[in-house]
């Protein structure tokens, strides 16, 4: 697996800023809302696989967009809303787990591609394809910061 970056998320909050692996610089929640609404630039997919270096095809197939869809979204330069939104809820699960790991993206993408008993030994990045399932990642990740391992 190719080196990561270290990814910086202060220690004093939860994140830096909701999607901010994606390049997104949002002021609120409401901004971030409407981004979704109109669909977000194709570089924003771009902005995750330089943050993550997992690659535009495992993010793509993470998000649930075809290999020649993704094709055509580069090519228009924009995603639909709806892949906008499974894009935001996995920059989220990584910000989360990069967080988790203080800053060390590779730990964390490593953590991510790991099957892990707790989520019925899937890969939390396949884990988290649902909205369910991202948020019992989440929860996961809530119970390790705290030293719940069970």
């Amino acid at each position: 697996m190719p080196k990561t970056q270290t990814f910086a998320v202060p220690r004093h909050r939860r994140r830096a800023s909701p999607g901010s692996s994606l390049g997104l610089r949002t002021a609120s929640t409401g901004e971030l809302i409407r981004q979704v609404q109109q669909g977000f630039p194709f570089r924003a997919l771009d902005s995750l696989e330089s943050a993550s270096r997992l690659g535009a095809a495992a993010i793509a197939a993470a998000v649930g967009i075809p290999e020649r869809t993704l094709a055509r979204r580069k090519a228009a330069g924009r995603l639909s809303p709806e892949e906008s939104e499974r894009l935001l809820r996995l920059a989220l699960v990584f910000e989360k787990a990069v967080e988790l790991f203080e800053g060390d993206a590779g730990a964390a993408v490593r953590w991510l591609a790991s099957p892990r008993r707790a989520l019925e030994n899937q890969t939390p990045l396949a884990y988290a394809r649902t909205e369910i399932g991202a948020r019992e990642v989440e929860a996961l990740m809530g119970r390790m910061e705290h030293g719940v391992f069970a």
